[in-house]
């Protein structure tokens, strides 16, 4: 699947080059992502782009890029996707999110693969270490996943007479296994039961809202996950109808009507990712880059949401917030 619109996102209006440069082979960069959610996506690929950009990299000019989706979060598409990759014989393969990784590093041991993740990196077993990733392996881990604790602690700072927090998670995903025990030991803290539901298909996600006003859930934590994104709309209007205070992973979400989101910029994510995959077109080896970790982090909030929600944002949280959506 060829992404033309994204050729002159960064690079602006198509630039006259010499017939020597014109005839220089393009090299051709493999996108694997397991989500197809057009605004994250756009993200994605600006990110990308700018990183490429810095290391001397543009879209048509002396690079192509071959985008493969699982669309809605099904990462049982995955491996097939990634061997179509493969069998293009692309120069690296961009893994956009976790499930991708794992996916393009079971398809290719020789192909260098570079991967932006949320999650911790060596906690979930894609890399063996931070310094050394080793292998075909090497990508940028932002502050998204492990920020679990933090998002427990901003909904008692709203909500401090609620006493049951749920964290809505993809059983297919990984980071539910390294960062539910730190997420329950920081709700157990501040004296909050956590209770854990699953989700992985639209229906699914109908039954969870429908267990958190059953047990009468006072917020609500979603976890990172593709599959999440892809159903960005749905989930942010069940906590609409279901008047579910939560907080989310990324912008998208507040941006759709989310009350909360706190984690990483996925800009800044994506940006050291492609300046990581332009210097493996220039030579350079995944060995060679320790797992860059980017530390920029946003706290938006939908002050709309909040008073649709009956909900009075503290002042000390506003301060805090890098941008509220009025």
């Amino acid at each position: 699947m060829r992404r033309r619109e994204f050729i002159t996102l960064l690079s602006g209006a198509a630039a006259w080059v010499s017939p020597a440069r014109a005839q220089e082979p393009r090299r051709v960069i493999g996108v694997l992502a397991g989500f197809d959610f057009p605004s994250l996506f756009s993200e994605v690929m600006t990110g990308l782009l700018k990183g490429l950009k810095d290391a001397g990299f543009v879209e048509g000019r002396n690079i192509n890029i071959e985008i493969r989706q699982a669309a809605d979060g099904h990462y049982d598409r995955l491996p097939s996707l990634a061997a179509e990759l493969v069998g293009r014989d692309v120069a690296v393969i961009f893994a956009a999110d976790l499930p991708s990784a794992f996916a393009a590093k079971a398809a290719t041991k020789t192909i260098p693969i570079v991967f932006a993740t949320g999650a911790d990196p060596v906690k979930v077993g894609l890399v063996d270490s931070l310094s050394r990733p080793k292998g075909n392996l090497t990508g940028v881990s932002g502050i998204i996943s492990v920020l679990g604790p933090k998002r427990v602690e901003l909904l008692h700072e709203l909500l401090p007479a609620a006493n049951t927090i749920a964290l809505l998670a993809n059983p297919g995903n990984v980071n539910i296994k390294t960062d539910e025990p730190e997420i329950r030991a920081a709700a157990d803290g501040l004296k909050q039961h956590l209770e854990v539901l699953t989700a992985s298909t639209e229906s699914d996600l109908e039954a969870a809202f429908a267990t958190m006003v059953q047990h009468r859930v006072g917020s609500l934590i979603v976890m990172p996950d593709p599959f999440f994104i892809s159903r960005g709309k749905q989930l942010v209007a069940l906590a609409a109808r279901h008047a579910m205070p939560a907080i989310y992973t990324q912008r998208i979400f507040a941006d759709l009507g989310g009350l909360m989101s706190y984690g990483a910029s996925p800009f800044d994510l994506y940006q050291q990712a492609g300046i990581y995959v332009g210097k493996i077109l220039n030579g350079a080896k995944p060995a060679d880059f320790p797992i860059q970790q980017s530390t920029k982090v946003e706290l938006i909030i939908n002050l709309m949401t909040a008073k649709a929600l009956g909900l009075t944002i503290p002042p000390t949280l506003l301060a805090r917030a890098d941008e509220v959506i009025e």
